[in-house]
Protein backbone atom coordinates (compact mmCIF):
# COMPACT_ATOMS: atom_id res chain seq x y z
CA UNK A 1 0.00 0.00 0.00
CA UNK A 2 1.54 3.32 -1.15
CA UNK A 3 2.26 6.49 1.45
CA UNK A 4 -0.92 8.21 -0.09
CA UNK A 5 -3.63 5.27 0.24
CA UNK A 6 -2.06 4.24 3.46
CA UNK A 7 -3.02 7.91 4.79
CA UNK A 8 -6.27 7.48 3.35
CA UNK A 9 -7.12 4.18 5.20
CA UNK A 10 -5.95 5.23 8.32
CA UNK A 11 -8.25 8.60 7.92
CA UNK A 12 -11.50 6.47 7.14
CA UNK A 13 -11.34 4.72 10.14
CA UNK A 14 -10.05 7.61 12.32
CA UNK A 15 -11.40 11.49 11.75
CA UNK A 16 -14.09 11.91 9.76
CA UNK A 17 -17.34 13.75 9.09
CA UNK A 18 -19.53 11.72 11.60
CA UNK A 19 -16.83 11.76 14.74
CA UNK A 20 -15.26 14.82 14.05
CA UNK A 21 -17.52 16.75 16.25
CA UNK A 22 -19.17 14.64 18.81
CA UNK A 23 -22.53 15.54 20.42
CA UNK A 24 -25.64 16.53 19.16
CA UNK A 25 -25.33 20.33 19.49
CA UNK A 26 -22.51 19.77 16.60
CA UNK A 27 -25.07 18.12 14.52
CA UNK A 28 -27.80 20.58 15.05
CA UNK A 29 -25.14 23.23 14.19
CA UNK A 30 -23.37 21.97 11.62
CA UNK A 31 -22.25 23.58 8.32
CA UNK A 32 -20.85 20.39 6.61
CA UNK A 33 -22.92 20.06 3.65
CA UNK A 34 -22.65 16.05 4.66
CA UNK A 35 -24.06 16.13 8.18
CA UNK A 36 -26.78 18.25 6.50
CA UNK A 37 -27.87 16.08 3.95
CA UNK A 38 -27.80 13.41 6.47
CA UNK A 39 -30.10 15.13 8.98
CA UNK A 40 -32.21 15.66 5.66
CA UNK A 41 -32.18 12.15 5.16
CA UNK A 42 -33.00 10.87 8.37
CA UNK A 43 -35.85 13.43 8.88
CA UNK A 44 -37.31 12.51 4.97
CA UNK A 45 -37.54 8.62 6.02
CA UNK A 46 -39.63 9.64 9.46
CA UNK A 47 -41.98 11.36 7.29
CA UNK A 48 -41.88 8.63 4.68
CA UNK A 49 -42.61 6.18 7.47
CA UNK A 50 -45.82 8.28 8.39
CA UNK A 51 -47.00 8.29 4.57
CA UNK A 52 -45.85 4.98 4.11
CA UNK A 53 -48.59 4.18 7.62
CA UNK A 54 -51.40 6.28 5.73
CA UNK A 55 -50.86 4.23 2.51
CA UNK A 56 -51.51 0.89 4.58
CA UNK A 57 -54.41 2.23 5.94
CA UNK A 58 -56.06 3.30 2.87
CA UNK A 59 -55.39 -0.10 1.45
CA UNK A 60 -56.51 -2.11 4.11
CA UNK A 61 -60.20 0.21 4.16
CA UNK A 62 -60.07 -0.54 0.31
CA UNK A 63 -59.42 -4.13 0.96
CA UNK A 64 -63.09 -5.57 0.93
CA UNK A 65 -65.81 -2.90 -0.70
CA UNK A 66 -67.69 -1.89 2.40
CA UNK A 67 -65.11 -1.66 5.12
CA UNK A 68 -65.72 0.45 8.28
CA UNK A 69 -62.05 0.34 9.04
CA UNK A 70 -62.80 4.15 8.64
CA UNK A 71 -65.55 6.30 8.00
CA UNK A 72 -65.53 8.35 5.20
CA UNK A 73 -64.41 12.04 6.77
CA UNK A 74 -61.68 9.93 8.37
CA UNK A 75 -60.69 8.47 4.53
CA UNK A 76 -60.51 12.08 3.43
CA UNK A 77 -58.16 12.90 5.82
CA UNK A 78 -56.15 9.91 5.07
CA UNK A 79 -55.64 10.08 1.45
CA UNK A 80 -54.82 13.95 1.78
CA UNK A 81 -52.24 13.13 4.08
CA UNK A 82 -50.79 10.33 2.37
CA UNK A 83 -50.67 13.02 -0.81
CA UNK A 84 -49.66 15.62 0.86
CA UNK A 85 -46.74 14.06 3.01
CA UNK A 86 -45.09 12.23 0.11
CA UNK A 87 -45.34 14.67 -2.17
CA UNK A 88 -44.15 17.81 -0.46
CA UNK A 89 -42.34 16.71 2.67
CA UNK A 90 -40.88 13.36 1.38
CA UNK A 91 -40.06 13.08 -2.82
CA UNK A 92 -39.84 16.55 -3.66
CA UNK A 93 -36.86 16.68 -1.07
CA UNK A 94 -35.64 13.18 -1.09
CA UNK A 95 -33.01 13.22 -3.57
CA UNK A 96 -31.53 16.67 -4.08
CA UNK A 97 -31.89 17.56 -0.39
CA UNK A 98 -30.50 14.32 1.06
CA UNK A 99 -28.23 12.72 -2.03
CA UNK A 100 -27.14 15.82 -3.56
CA UNK A 101 -26.40 17.83 -0.56
CA UNK A 102 -23.92 14.78 0.47
CA UNK A 103 -22.32 13.74 -2.64
CA UNK A 104 -22.43 16.94 -4.96
CA UNK A 105 -19.48 19.10 -3.27
CA UNK A 106 -17.41 16.19 -3.62
CA UNK A 107 -18.35 15.37 -6.93
CA UNK A 108 -17.04 18.86 -8.22
CA UNK A 109 -14.61 18.74 -5.88
CA UNK A 110 -15.40 21.26 -3.63
CA UNK A 111 -15.12 21.18 0.29
CA UNK A 112 -18.95 22.21 0.81
CA UNK A 113 -21.58 24.23 -1.06
CA UNK A 114 -20.90 27.90 -2.04
CA UNK A 115 -23.47 29.19 0.92
CA UNK A 116 -23.21 26.65 4.06
CA UNK A 117 -25.43 28.74 6.46
CA UNK A 118 -27.89 28.87 3.68
CA UNK A 119 -27.36 25.09 3.92
CA UNK A 120 -28.32 24.80 7.04
CA UNK A 121 -30.96 27.50 6.98
CA UNK A 122 -32.79 25.43 4.13
CA UNK A 123 -32.97 22.20 6.66
CA UNK A 124 -34.45 24.35 9.42
CA UNK A 125 -36.77 26.09 7.22
CA UNK A 126 -37.82 22.89 5.62
CA UNK A 127 -38.28 20.95 9.12
CA UNK A 128 -40.32 24.30 10.25
CA UNK A 129 -43.06 23.96 7.25
CA UNK A 130 -42.90 20.24 7.67
CA UNK A 131 -44.16 20.48 11.36
CA UNK A 132 -46.74 22.86 10.72
CA UNK A 133 -48.60 20.83 8.08
CA UNK A 134 -48.20 17.43 10.06
CA UNK A 135 -49.52 19.18 13.62
CA UNK A 136 -52.68 19.17 12.07
CA UNK A 137 -53.06 15.84 12.90
CA UNK A 138 -53.74 16.90 16.52
CA UNK A 139 -56.24 19.09 15.31
CA UNK A 140 -59.37 19.17 12.78
CA UNK A 141 -57.38 17.58 10.39
CA UNK A 142 -57.19 18.05 7.01
CA UNK A 143 -60.18 16.84 4.30
CA UNK A 144 -58.95 18.25 0.74
CA UNK A 145 -56.95 16.17 -1.01
CA UNK A 146 -52.97 17.24 -1.33
CA UNK A 147 -53.69 19.26 -4.24
CA UNK A 148 -56.34 21.72 -2.16
CA UNK A 149 -58.33 22.35 -4.78
CA UNK A 150 -61.19 25.26 -4.74
CA UNK A 151 -63.78 25.97 -3.71
CA UNK A 152 -63.02 23.06 -1.07
CA UNK A 153 -60.18 24.47 0.44
CA UNK A 154 -61.63 27.73 1.13
CA UNK A 155 -64.95 26.09 2.58
CA UNK A 156 -63.38 23.29 4.86
CA UNK A 157 -63.88 23.61 8.18
CA UNK A 158 -60.76 21.54 8.61
CA UNK A 159 -57.44 22.53 9.69
CA UNK A 160 -56.46 22.91 5.87
CA UNK A 161 -54.67 26.64 6.68
CA UNK A 162 -52.22 25.48 9.04
CA UNK A 163 -51.27 22.55 5.83
CA UNK A 164 -51.15 25.95 3.68
CA UNK A 165 -48.78 27.77 5.52
CA UNK A 166 -46.95 24.74 5.88
CA UNK A 167 -45.88 24.23 2.73
CA UNK A 168 -45.98 27.76 2.00
CA UNK A 169 -42.59 27.74 4.33
CA UNK A 170 -41.38 24.45 2.51
CA UNK A 171 -41.29 25.86 -0.53
CA UNK A 172 -38.51 28.24 0.73
CA UNK A 173 -36.55 25.31 1.63
CA UNK A 174 -36.17 24.45 -2.17
CA UNK A 175 -35.61 27.89 -3.68
CA UNK A 176 -32.87 28.31 -1.00
CA UNK A 177 -31.61 24.91 -2.14
CA UNK A 178 -31.84 25.02 -5.72
CA UNK A 179 -29.91 28.62 -5.87
CA UNK A 180 -27.44 27.04 -3.20
CA UNK A 181 -26.75 23.94 -6.06
CA UNK A 182 -26.74 26.71 -9.31
CA UNK A 183 -23.94 28.53 -7.71
CA UNK A 184 -21.86 26.00 -6.14
CA UNK A 185 -21.67 24.30 -9.50
CA UNK A 186 -20.80 27.60 -11.22
CA UNK A 187 -18.53 28.65 -8.71
CA UNK A 188 -16.96 25.96 -6.79
CA UNK A 189 -15.86 23.33 -9.97
CA UNK A 190 -11.92 21.76 -9.28
CA UNK A 191 -10.04 22.92 -11.92
CA UNK A 192 -10.17 21.38 -15.11
CA UNK A 193 -13.80 19.88 -14.58
CA UNK A 194 -15.41 22.02 -17.23
CA UNK A 195 -18.89 21.47 -18.19
CA UNK A 196 -18.39 18.89 -20.50
CA UNK A 197 -16.78 16.72 -18.04
CA UNK A 198 -19.69 16.82 -15.13
CA UNK A 199 -21.37 14.00 -13.53
CA UNK A 200 -24.73 13.54 -15.09
CA UNK A 201 -25.87 13.35 -11.69
CA UNK A 202 -24.65 17.09 -11.53
CA UNK A 203 -26.52 18.26 -14.43
CA UNK A 204 -29.96 16.55 -13.28
CA UNK A 205 -29.45 18.45 -10.27
CA UNK A 206 -28.58 21.52 -12.12
CA UNK A 207 -31.51 21.82 -14.05
CA UNK A 208 -33.62 20.38 -10.90
CA UNK A 209 -32.27 23.71 -9.31
CA UNK A 210 -33.23 26.07 -11.97
CA UNK A 211 -36.91 24.67 -11.86
CA UNK A 212 -36.65 24.92 -8.20
CA UNK A 213 -36.02 28.61 -8.64
CA UNK A 214 -38.53 29.35 -11.42
CA UNK A 215 -41.46 27.47 -10.69
CA UNK A 216 -41.87 27.23 -6.55
CA UNK A 217 -41.82 31.26 -6.23
CA UNK A 218 -45.42 30.47 -8.42
CA UNK A 219 -46.61 27.39 -5.91
CA UNK A 220 -46.12 30.29 -2.82
CA UNK A 221 -48.28 33.11 -4.20
CA UNK A 222 -51.18 30.57 -5.06
CA UNK A 223 -50.98 29.48 -1.43
CA UNK A 224 -50.38 32.65 0.31
CA UNK A 225 -53.60 33.88 -2.01
CA UNK A 226 -55.68 30.65 -1.27
CA UNK A 227 -54.77 31.44 3.21
CA UNK A 228 -56.05 35.29 2.62
CA UNK A 229 -59.19 33.09 0.80
CA UNK A 230 -59.55 31.77 3.79
CA UNK A 231 -59.21 33.87 6.41
CA UNK A 232 -60.45 37.76 5.01
CA UNK A 233 -62.81 36.22 2.18
CA UNK A 234 -60.87 38.29 -1.00
CA UNK A 235 -62.68 36.38 -3.41
CA UNK A 236 -59.86 35.12 -5.63
CA UNK A 237 -61.09 31.45 -6.46
CA UNK A 238 -64.15 31.17 -4.41
CA UNK A 239 -67.28 31.32 -7.11
CA UNK A 240 -69.39 33.64 -3.96
CA UNK A 241 -66.97 36.02 -4.06
CA UNK A 242 -66.41 36.52 -7.77
CA UNK A 243 -63.42 34.20 -7.96
CA UNK A 244 -62.30 31.50 -10.34
CA UNK A 245 -62.00 28.10 -8.93
CA UNK A 246 -60.17 26.83 -12.21
CA UNK A 247 -57.77 29.46 -11.99
CA UNK A 248 -56.43 28.40 -8.32
CA UNK A 249 -55.61 24.90 -11.05
CA UNK A 250 -53.69 26.99 -13.37
CA UNK A 251 -51.81 28.73 -10.96
CA UNK A 252 -51.38 25.06 -8.78
CA UNK A 253 -49.89 23.42 -12.03
CA UNK A 254 -48.46 25.22 -13.44
CA UNK A 255 -46.24 24.79 -10.85
CA UNK A 256 -47.04 20.97 -10.11
CA UNK A 257 -46.00 19.67 -13.48
CA UNK A 258 -42.96 20.80 -13.03
CA UNK A 259 -42.99 19.71 -9.98
CA UNK A 260 -43.02 16.38 -10.96
CA UNK A 261 -39.69 16.85 -12.84
CA UNK A 262 -38.37 18.05 -9.30
CA UNK A 263 -39.07 14.62 -8.28
CA UNK A 264 -38.23 12.72 -11.27
CA UNK A 265 -34.84 14.40 -12.83
CA UNK A 266 -32.73 13.63 -9.79
CA UNK A 267 -33.63 9.93 -9.75
CA UNK A 268 -32.48 9.88 -13.76
CA UNK A 269 -29.32 11.51 -12.37
CA UNK A 270 -29.15 8.88 -9.87
CA UNK A 271 -29.29 5.94 -12.70
CA UNK A 272 -26.85 7.54 -15.10
CA UNK A 273 -24.10 7.31 -12.21
CA UNK A 274 -25.16 3.69 -11.57
CA UNK A 275 -25.36 2.18 -15.02
CA UNK A 276 -21.57 3.05 -16.24
CA UNK A 277 -20.49 1.83 -13.27
CA UNK A 278 -21.95 -1.78 -12.85
CA UNK A 279 -21.89 -1.81 -16.76
CA UNK A 280 -18.07 -1.16 -16.60
CA UNK A 281 -19.16 1.31 -19.82
CA UNK A 282 -18.58 4.73 -20.44
CA UNK A 283 -22.12 6.64 -20.82
CA UNK A 284 -23.33 6.35 -24.16
CA UNK A 285 -24.55 9.48 -25.36
CA UNK A 286 -23.45 11.65 -22.52
CA UNK A 287 -23.92 15.38 -24.63
CA UNK A 288 -27.59 13.38 -25.46
CA UNK A 289 -28.64 12.50 -21.85
CA UNK A 290 -27.47 16.04 -20.42
CA UNK A 291 -29.02 18.02 -23.55
CA UNK A 292 -32.52 15.84 -22.75
CA UNK A 293 -32.44 16.80 -18.94
CA UNK A 294 -32.55 20.16 -19.79
CA UNK A 295 -35.09 19.58 -22.45
CA UNK A 296 -37.54 17.76 -20.08
CA UNK A 297 -37.22 21.01 -17.82
CA UNK A 298 -37.92 23.54 -20.59
CA UNK A 299 -40.91 21.30 -21.84
CA UNK A 300 -42.40 20.69 -17.89
CA UNK A 301 -43.45 24.61 -18.07
CA UNK A 302 -45.32 24.53 -20.96
CA UNK A 303 -47.60 21.12 -20.24
CA UNK A 304 -49.64 22.01 -17.31
CA UNK A 305 -52.80 22.35 -19.08
CA UNK A 306 -53.20 18.68 -19.07
CA UNK A 307 -54.23 18.18 -16.46
CA UNK A 308 -57.40 20.57 -17.02
CA UNK A 309 -58.74 18.49 -19.79
CA UNK A 310 -62.39 18.28 -18.44
CA UNK A 311 -62.33 21.85 -16.79
CA UNK A 312 -64.00 23.30 -19.75
CA UNK A 313 -61.24 24.93 -21.37
CA UNK A 314 -60.95 25.22 -25.00
CA UNK A 315 -60.88 22.26 -27.70
CA UNK A 316 -57.74 24.55 -29.47
CA UNK A 317 -56.14 24.79 -25.72
CA UNK A 318 -56.81 20.87 -25.22
CA UNK A 319 -55.18 20.13 -28.31
CA UNK A 320 -52.35 22.78 -27.82
CA UNK A 321 -51.83 21.11 -24.15
CA UNK A 322 -52.16 17.56 -25.28
CA UNK A 323 -49.55 18.10 -28.39
CA UNK A 324 -46.82 19.31 -26.17
CA UNK A 325 -47.30 16.81 -24.03
CA UNK A 326 -46.44 14.38 -26.66
CA UNK A 327 -42.68 15.94 -26.71
CA UNK A 328 -41.77 14.84 -23.52
CA UNK A 329 -41.39 11.53 -24.59
CA UNK A 330 -38.81 12.49 -26.82
CA UNK A 331 -36.07 13.61 -24.37
CA UNK A 332 -37.39 11.14 -21.97
CA UNK A 333 -36.55 8.08 -24.77
CA UNK A 334 -33.34 9.64 -25.60
CA UNK A 335 -31.93 8.85 -21.71
CA UNK A 336 -33.85 5.14 -21.70
CA UNK A 337 -32.02 4.42 -25.34
CA UNK A 338 -28.61 5.82 -23.90
CA UNK A 339 -29.11 4.08 -20.85
CA UNK A 340 -29.78 0.55 -22.55
CA UNK A 341 -26.60 1.60 -24.94
CA UNK A 342 -24.71 1.25 -22.23
CA UNK A 343 -25.91 -1.55 -21.00
CA UNK A 344 -25.41 -3.42 -24.59
CA UNK A 345 -22.22 -5.50 -24.74
CA UNK A 346 -21.64 -4.55 -21.33
CA UNK A 347 -19.57 -6.46 -18.46
CA UNK A 348 -23.17 -6.11 -16.05
CA UNK A 349 -22.58 -6.49 -12.57
CA UNK A 350 -25.87 -7.21 -10.68
CA UNK A 351 -25.09 -5.36 -7.39
CA UNK A 352 -28.18 -4.20 -5.49
CA UNK A 353 -27.86 -0.75 -7.23
CA UNK A 354 -27.98 -2.08 -10.75
CA UNK A 355 -31.17 -4.49 -9.59
CA UNK A 356 -32.79 -1.16 -8.48
CA UNK A 357 -31.86 0.57 -11.99
CA UNK A 358 -33.96 -2.48 -13.82
CA UNK A 359 -36.97 -2.24 -11.78
CA UNK A 360 -37.22 1.88 -12.35
CA UNK A 361 -36.31 1.36 -16.12
CA UNK A 362 -39.47 -1.09 -16.07
CA UNK A 363 -42.07 0.66 -14.38
CA UNK A 364 -41.19 4.30 -15.51
CA UNK A 365 -41.22 2.85 -18.96
CA UNK A 366 -44.98 1.90 -18.01
CA UNK A 367 -45.77 4.72 -16.62
CA UNK A 368 -44.34 7.00 -19.28
CA UNK A 369 -46.42 5.04 -22.06
CA UNK A 370 -49.62 5.10 -19.78
CA UNK A 371 -48.94 8.92 -19.61
CA UNK A 372 -49.62 8.71 -23.42
CA UNK A 373 -52.76 7.41 -22.64
CA UNK A 374 -54.18 10.27 -20.43
CA UNK A 375 -52.00 13.65 -22.75
CA UNK A 376 -54.70 12.16 -25.74
CA UNK A 377 -58.11 13.99 -24.79
CA UNK A 378 -60.41 11.82 -25.70
CA UNK A 379 -58.90 9.11 -23.86
CA UNK A 380 -58.30 11.28 -20.84
CA UNK A 381 -62.38 12.10 -20.79
CA UNK A 382 -63.08 8.71 -19.96
CA UNK A 383 -59.71 7.95 -17.33
CA UNK A 384 -59.78 11.19 -15.31
CA UNK A 385 -60.49 11.03 -11.85
CA UNK A 386 -60.10 7.02 -11.95
CA UNK A 387 -57.63 4.51 -10.34
CA UNK A 388 -55.64 4.72 -13.97
CA UNK A 389 -54.62 7.67 -12.70
CA UNK A 390 -53.51 7.01 -9.49
CA UNK A 391 -51.80 3.64 -11.22
CA UNK A 392 -49.63 6.20 -13.46
CA UNK A 393 -48.99 8.49 -11.08
CA UNK A 394 -47.55 6.06 -8.60
CA UNK A 395 -44.92 4.65 -11.57
CA UNK A 396 -44.05 7.98 -12.84
CA UNK A 397 -43.36 9.45 -9.24
CA UNK A 398 -43.29 6.86 -6.77
CA UNK A 399 -41.88 4.08 -9.07
CA UNK A 400 -39.38 6.67 -10.79
CA UNK A 401 -38.33 8.51 -7.51
CA UNK A 402 -38.13 5.77 -4.55
CA UNK A 403 -36.44 3.27 -6.89
CA UNK A 404 -33.48 5.38 -8.02
CA UNK A 405 -33.30 7.04 -4.71
CA UNK A 406 -33.11 2.94 -3.15
CA UNK A 407 -30.50 2.23 -6.02
CA UNK A 408 -28.93 5.47 -5.00
CA UNK A 409 -28.92 4.97 -1.07
CA UNK A 410 -27.57 1.50 -1.92
CA UNK A 411 -25.16 2.67 -3.92
CA UNK A 412 -23.36 5.72 -1.76
CA UNK A 413 -23.99 3.75 1.57
CA UNK A 414 -20.64 2.33 1.46
CA UNK A 415 -19.49 6.16 1.35
CA UNK A 416 -22.14 7.62 4.00
CA UNK A 417 -21.11 5.08 6.25
CA UNK A 418 -17.67 3.52 5.51
CA UNK A 419 -19.45 0.24 5.98
CA UNK A 420 -20.37 -2.54 3.41
CA UNK A 421 -24.44 -4.08 3.52
CA UNK A 422 -25.35 -7.42 3.18
CA UNK A 423 -25.87 -8.08 -0.72
CA UNK A 424 -28.14 -11.06 -0.51
CA UNK A 425 -30.69 -8.97 2.37
CA UNK A 426 -30.67 -6.28 -0.27
CA UNK A 427 -31.35 -8.27 -3.11
CA UNK A 428 -34.44 -9.94 -1.58
CA UNK A 429 -35.41 -6.85 0.07
CA UNK A 430 -35.38 -5.45 -4.07
CA UNK A 431 -37.30 -8.05 -5.07
CA UNK A 432 -40.25 -7.77 -2.48
CA UNK A 433 -40.66 -3.73 -3.14
CA UNK A 434 -40.23 -4.54 -7.25
CA UNK A 435 -42.71 -7.00 -6.98
CA UNK A 436 -44.98 -5.18 -4.44
CA UNK A 437 -44.88 -2.14 -6.45
CA UNK A 438 -46.11 -3.81 -9.26
CA UNK A 439 -48.34 -6.11 -7.52
CA UNK A 440 -50.04 -2.89 -6.04
CA UNK A 441 -50.36 -0.53 -8.64
CA UNK A 442 -50.54 -2.41 -11.67
CA UNK A 443 -54.71 -3.63 -11.27
CA UNK A 444 -55.38 -0.46 -10.69
CA UNK A 445 -55.12 0.38 -14.33
CA UNK A 446 -57.71 -2.38 -14.93
CA UNK A 447 -59.61 -1.13 -12.06
CA UNK A 448 -59.36 2.40 -14.13
CA UNK A 449 -60.64 1.59 -17.65
CA UNK A 450 -63.30 -0.09 -15.41
CA UNK A 451 -64.07 2.61 -14.09
CA UNK A 452 -63.66 2.67 -10.42
CA UNK A 453 -63.32 6.24 -9.32
CA UNK A 454 -60.53 7.39 -6.91
CA UNK A 455 -60.98 8.78 -3.61
CA UNK A 456 -63.99 6.56 -3.19
CA UNK A 457 -63.94 4.79 0.41
CA UNK A 458 -66.16 1.88 -0.37
CA UNK A 459 -66.78 0.43 -3.89
CA UNK A 460 -68.74 -1.85 -6.29
CA UNK A 461 -67.99 -5.44 -5.94
CA UNK A 462 -67.22 -6.48 -8.84
CA UNK A 463 -64.22 -4.34 -8.04
CA UNK A 464 -63.16 -6.59 -5.08
CA UNK A 465 -61.01 -9.10 -6.58
CA UNK A 466 -58.04 -6.41 -8.22
CA UNK A 467 -58.33 -4.46 -4.95
CA UNK A 468 -57.46 -6.88 -2.93
CA UNK A 469 -54.47 -8.02 -4.93
CA UNK A 470 -53.75 -4.44 -4.62
CA UNK A 471 -53.71 -4.65 -0.92
CA UNK A 472 -51.64 -7.40 -1.06
CA UNK A 473 -49.23 -5.84 -2.74
CA UNK A 474 -48.41 -3.10 -0.26
CA UNK A 475 -47.90 -5.75 2.29
CA UNK A 476 -44.92 -6.44 -0.15
CA UNK A 477 -44.11 -3.01 -0.39
CA UNK A 478 -43.79 -2.68 3.74
CA UNK A 479 -41.98 -6.22 4.27
CA UNK A 480 -39.20 -4.91 1.42
CA UNK A 481 -39.26 -1.21 2.81
CA UNK A 482 -38.57 -2.50 6.72
CA UNK A 483 -35.79 -5.40 5.08
CA UNK A 484 -34.15 -2.75 3.98
CA UNK A 485 -34.40 -0.51 6.90
CA UNK A 486 -33.04 -3.63 8.53
CA UNK A 487 -30.09 -4.78 6.62
CA UNK A 488 -28.74 -0.80 6.10
CA UNK A 489 -28.89 -0.82 10.37
CA UNK A 490 -27.12 -4.02 10.90
CA UNK A 491 -24.51 -2.67 8.41
CA UNK A 492 -23.92 0.59 10.07
CA UNK A 493 -23.90 -1.64 13.31
CA UNK A 494 -21.76 -4.84 12.49
CA UNK A 495 -20.84 -3.66 8.31
CA UNK A 496 -17.39 -4.67 7.23
CA UNK A 497 -15.06 -1.72 5.85
CA UNK A 498 -16.05 -0.77 2.47
CA UNK A 499 -13.06 0.71 1.19
CA UNK A 500 -12.09 3.78 -0.33
CA UNK A 501 -13.64 2.69 -3.33
CA UNK A 502 -15.99 -0.80 -3.31
CA UNK A 503 -17.71 -0.05 -6.41
CA UNK A 504 -14.56 1.01 -8.97
CA UNK A 505 -16.20 4.35 -9.84
CA UNK A 506 -14.57 7.04 -11.24
CA UNK A 507 -16.48 10.27 -10.17
CA UNK A 508 -14.73 12.26 -7.61
CA UNK A 509 -16.34 11.18 -4.55
CA UNK A 510 -14.93 7.84 -4.84
CA UNK A 511 -11.77 9.25 -4.53
CA UNK A 512 -12.09 10.14 -1.04
CA UNK A 513 -11.92 8.46 2.10
CA UNK A 514 -15.01 6.15 3.44
CA UNK A 515 -16.34 8.11 5.60
CA UNK A 516 -15.23 11.05 4.06
CA UNK A 517 -13.32 13.71 6.17
CA UNK A 518 -14.95 17.22 7.24
CA UNK A 519 -12.92 18.89 4.37
CA UNK A 520 -13.97 15.96 1.62
CA UNK A 521 -10.24 16.11 -0.18
CA UNK A 522 -6.85 15.09 1.48
CA UNK A 523 -5.71 16.51 -1.40
CA UNK A 524 -7.15 19.47 -4.10
CA UNK A 525 -8.17 17.37 -7.14
CA UNK A 526 -7.06 19.00 -10.50
CA UNK A 527 -8.97 17.35 -13.78
CA UNK A 528 -6.59 17.35 -17.01
CA UNK A 529 -7.28 17.04 -20.77
CA UNK A 530 -7.76 12.75 -20.24
CA UNK A 531 -7.20 11.94 -16.81
CA UNK A 532 -7.81 13.57 -13.57
CA UNK A 533 -5.18 13.97 -10.80
CA UNK A 534 -5.79 13.00 -6.94
CA UNK A 535 -3.45 12.49 -4.38
CA UNK A 536 -0.63 12.71 -7.02
CA UNK A 537 -1.99 10.03 -9.28
CA UNK A 538 -3.73 10.07 -12.63
CA UNK A 539 -6.88 8.58 -13.24
CA UNK A 540 -8.99 7.79 -16.15
CA UNK A 541 -11.50 9.94 -16.77
CA UNK A 542 -13.66 7.12 -18.56
CA UNK A 543 -16.81 7.28 -17.36
CA UNK A 544 -17.93 10.67 -19.07
CA UNK A 545 -14.68 11.18 -21.30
Amino acid sequence: MSNTAAAGHTLAHGDNYINHTPGIKSWLGTLDHKRIGMMYLYTILCFFLLGGIFALMIRWQLFSPDSHFVDHDKYNRLFTYHGAIMVFMVIIPLIPAAIGNFVLPMMLGAKDVAFPRWNLASYYVYLTGALFAASTLFLKGVDTGWTFYTPLSIRTQSSATWVLIGAFIMGFSSILTGLNFIVTIHKLRAPGLTWDRLPLFVWALYATSIIQVLATPVLAITLFLLILERTIGIGIFDPKLGGDPVLFQHFFWFYSHPAVYIMVLPGMGVISEIIPVFSRKPMFGYKAIAGATFGIALVSFVVWGHHLFVSGQSEFANFVFSLITMFVAVPTGVKVFSWLGTMYKGSIRFNVPMLYVFSFLFVFTIGGLTGVFLATVSVDVHLTDTYFVIAHFHYVMVGGTIFAFLGGLNYWFPKFSGKMYNETAGKIACLLVSLGFNVTFFPQFILGTLGMPRRYANYLPQFTTLNMVSTVGSWMIAAGLLLTAFYLWRALKNGKPAGDNPWGALTLEWQTPSPPPMENFLYDPVVTDGPYEYRGEKIKLGMYA
